[in-house]
């Protein structure tokens, strides 16, 4: 979690940046906006808040949406591959969302709820069992611009890193854009004692998919069904091959 002196330091930064073009922007930000892989999108495919479950999805890749009234939501699900063991990739799926902010010079600055974000890491070769934490950080792009790809003949948006690295490009997707409630959805103690809409808004959310056959995290059962199904399918064959037996024993004998 960044601390609240980097975060000042970030939104100083902001001040001093030199102004991006937004003048020749092609369409609005709103929307929701993935990256070449097309495979992760904001939106409860990717985060179940009832469960506060992480969906690992088929590729990995960066999403971003963006509403009208300043409210953006994030999901990023990044491999990193290891050079000196490649059978020991590391991966990294991160939930941010909260309020955005687009400053006079050109930048974004990223204000999320901090008791929302979500961070799952995995490095098979050290742990079996992946990390999963709550994730906060303020985030600080330098530059923003939209374009018409020449060669997926798509809204492509460019953004920039706080120090002026380039993100991977971002292809708008969804309009109106793909996104969870924008309240807080999951508040601690603290939180809930500030705001009663944030209370009430985790009851009020429905899913809108299973996560059964989404994801390898399972909840288990004292039960093992599979053992009682077999079970039973192994009685009910056994006593209709014994009860023709018993009849074709008697039709012999009579």
């Amino acid at each position: 979690m960044v601390s609240r002196w980097a975060s000042l330091f970030l939104v100083l930064v902001a001040s001093c940046v030199i102004p991006g073009s937004r003048a020749s922007n092609v369409t609005s930000l709103t929307g929701t906006w993935t990256s070449k892989s097309d495979a992760v999108f904001t939106g409860p495919g990717f985060y179940d808040p009832v469960d506060e479950l992480l969906v690992e999805p088929r590729l990995p890749g960066l999403s971003f949406s963006f509403t009208d009234d300043g409210y953006y939501e994030e999901a990023f699900y990044i491999v990193h591959s290891n050079p000196t063991t490649p059978g020991c990739p590391t991966a990294v799926l991160q939930f941010q969302h909260g309020e955005y902010v687009l400053n006079s010079n050109g930048s974004i600055s990223m204000f999320p709820i901090a008791v929302d974000g979500r961070q799952l890491y995995s490095d098979p070769c050290t742990s079996n069992s992946s990390d999963y934490t709550r994730y906060s950080q303020f985030e600080l792009y330098s530059e923003w611009n939209i374009v018409i790809d020449s060669y997926r003949g798509q809204y492509r948006l460019n953004l920039y890193e706080w120090d002026g690295t380039p993100v991977r490009p971002l292809y708008l997707a969804y309009r109106p854009p793909l996104m969870l409630p924008t309240v807080t959805m999951n508040p601690t103690t603290a939180a809930a004692s500030s705001t009663s809409t944030s209370v009430s808004s985790r009851h009020r959310i429905k899913r809108s998919f299973q996560n059964r056959h989404v994801t390898n995290a399972y909840k288990k059962s004292y039960l093992n069904y599979d053992f009682w199904w077999w079970t039973g399918v192994f009685l009910m064959v056994g006593g209709g091959s014994s009860y023709i037996f018993l009849q074709a024993r008697q039709l012999k004998t009579a």
